[in-house]
């Protein structure tokens, strides 16, 4: 290699080495050119770009980049998987997990995660958390709940009040319908005339009625009698 090309790549990993939080550091010794490429491919859909450099150069970056955490994994053949700013950490811990552990060839080291050292234990432990995205909803869920919570001891009493004033005003309505109903004067009824039973007739009438019905029938009789032609007088012998 030419050493104006060693010198770019030395100057390329030493402004991605200080550009970069999040990295990490891995054995690739014993993978076949093809699974490298598998395994970049990969990363590369989780935003993580997958170098493989030799250590003299690396060294010389990290030297430069003031990157101590590499510089104490470059133990023989190394590869970094540095991530984007929008790569997802965990993601790219699982896929170098899932890799070594189907090949029994690559060796996590360990890495750098938002400019914290990490072992490889912990990048292992890493691949086994959620995605980042169900990772950020659970944390946004864990700050939201608190404040759900406070919203919920203002707006409960001021719902229990809503209650009851609207109770209180319905039960206003309640007795003000009464009181118009015990204020209204009472329907009156319908004066209907009450049939009358015959009057008796009282019995003096009655007897005196059949007293005049007797003098007329008395007073008929007279009159025909007296209309009668008086009998003649027998002669005497």
């Amino acid at each position: 290699m030419l050493r104006e090309n060693k010198e770019q790549i030395v100057a390329d990993l030493t402004e991605r080495l200080k550009a970069t939080d999040t990295l990490i550091v891995a054995d690739y010794r014993g993978l076949t050119m093809k699974e490298i490429d598998a395994l970049r491919g990969e990363l590369l859909q989780h935003g993580a770009r997958f170098t493989v450099v030799k250590n003299s150069l690396t060294r010389r970056a990290a030297e430069a980049a003031g990157a101590d955490v590499v510089l104490t994994l470059l133990d023989g053949p190394t590869a970094i998987a540095f991530l984007d700013s929008d790569g997802d950490p965990v993601a790219v811990a699982k896929a170098l997990a899932d890799t070594a552990r189907t090949t029994k060839v690559l060796t996590v080291r360990g890495g750098i995660l938002e400019g914290q050292a990490m072992s490889g234990e912990a990048v292992e432990e890493l691949a086994k958390l959620p995605p980042a995205d169900v990772l950020r909803g659970q944390v946004l869920g864990a700050i939201a709940a608190p404040l759900y919570a406070i919203v919920g001891l203002f707006t409960a009493p001021l719902q229990d009040l809503h209650g009851l004033l609207t109770a209180r005003i319905e039960q206003l309505g309640g007795d003000g319908e009464e009181a118009e109903a015990a204020e209204a004067p009472a329907p009156e009824a319908s004066a209907e005339p009450e049939p009358e039973e015959p009057a008796e007739e009282p019995a003096d009438e009655a007897r005196a009625e059949e007293d005049v019905a007797d003098e007329v029938t008395a007073d008929e009789e007279m009159t025909e009698a007296a209309e009668e032609p008086a009998a003649e007088p027998e002669e005497e012998s």
